[in-house]
């Protein structure tokens, strides 16, 4: 798998932005037929409970320019100061130009900044940060912006509650920057295309184009309501997935890095559903306390923003307190496509969670 190490390059800052329109599964019971016992077991063991979802005039750039303006702003940056600008998303604003380019013009950056979007979703944000390392390590950048977003929520169908529940909207920036003084980083990569249709909106590319017949919605075998243009997600395929491949990721991870498990503060995994997280958990014999899975129960599966809305809502106290922190950041589905990363964060000018205000 491709591993590399980086030195001199750290993380200054995290803005997550978040819809405030709020869902709650326990509003959504007639999905389930009425079935509440078979609702709260859902909760239990899944985590299944609120989640925040944008309306149908916000998108993903829209979150993530509110992120990045808070980011900069907080952070004393200047506009003219961000060589390179990043845009994570599988829901962006046009299928051409790029979210990169039209949030490039809306922040007002420099005309000498490149602009790229990166279509990925779950392990997006870390492929991000590795895009952002290397183009630093280059000597080509002294600082990048990532932008990682999606709004998941516009691509379920209401009535399909195998992934309706489950799918939150948000949207981060992260400042990644050239540092004498930052401690090494470590990544590893991976992906398994054999399974691309896992987890899969079929139509709207150049494949299937939309037509009046893929928008008609229908029922399959086990009572899900779809179309061909809405998300259609293997549940147990990405599960076998996650906690097979994700434990043996970060083993060979802290191995390449030399670090043992122990050394970690906080495991940063993307927030698929608690089960999911709480089997690799198990499974690498971690300290649960060191592992964060309460963002998915009140924001939902966010995609590439889960790991900095983690970050962010669920370690501020924690960061805040400490000079320094080693984190664990590790992404994993779409794709298939998983990535790790291993990084130390100290003195972030900023980590905050915010409400998106239109």
């Amino acid at each position: 798998m491709p591993k590399c190490r980086f030195s001199d390059v750290k993380i200054s800052g995290i803005v997550t932005c978040i819809p405030t329109l709020e869902k709650c599964i326990d509003d959504e019971l007639e999905l389930f037929g009425g079935k509440v016992k078979q609702l709260e077991r859902l909760k239990k063991t899944i985590g299944l409970h609120r989640r925040r979802v944008v309306d149908e005039q916000t998108t993903a750039a829209d979150l993530c320019e509110q992120a990045a303006r808070y980011l900069i702003e907080q952070s004393a940056v200047e506009p003219s100061q961000i060589d390179t600008i990043i845009c994570v998303t599988q829901t962006p604003d046009y299928s051409q130009p790029c979210n990169a380019a039209v949030l490039h013009g809306r922040l007002g950056l420099s005309k000498y900044c490149a602009a790229l979007d990166v279509n990925l979703g779950c392990s997006g944000y870390v492929y991000g940060l590795w895009m952002a390392h290397t183009m630093i390590a280059s000597g080509g950048c002294e600082r990048v912006l990532l932008l990682a977003g999606d709004t998941i929520s516009r691509l379920v169908n209401a009535r399909d509650r195998a992934v309706a529940p489950l799918f939150g909207d948000g949207g981060s920036a992260t400042l990644v920057e050239r540092s004498q003084s930052s401690a090494a980083t470590f990544f590893s990569l991976q992906t398994d295309g054999k399974g691309f249709d896992n987890l899969i909106v079929p139509a709207g590319g150049a494949r299937q184009p939309c037509t009046k017949d893929t928008a008609v919605a229908v029922e399959d075998e086990t009572g899900n309501i779809r179309s061909l243009e809405n998300l259609f997600m293997d549940g147990a395929e990405i599960f076998n997935f996650s906690i097979t491949e994700e434990p043996k990721s970060v083993i060979e991870l802290l191995e390449y890095a030399e670090i043992d498990a122990d050394a970690v503060d906080h495991f940063v995994f993307h927030q698929a559903n608690r089960y999911i997280l709480s089997n690799i958990a198990k499974r690498l014999k971690l300290d649960i306390a060191k592992v964060p899975m309460q963002t998915v129960e009140r924001y939902g599966n966010q995609s590439s923003a889960s790991i900095p809305t983690a970050i962010c809502g669920e370690l501020a106290t924690a960061l805040a307190d400490r000079s320094s922190a080693r984190l664990l950041l590790s992404g994993f589905g779409v794709g298939l496509s998983w990535a790790s990363a291993l990084v130390e964060v100290s003195d972030l000018a900023v980590f905050e969670l915010i409400d998106y205000t239109a």
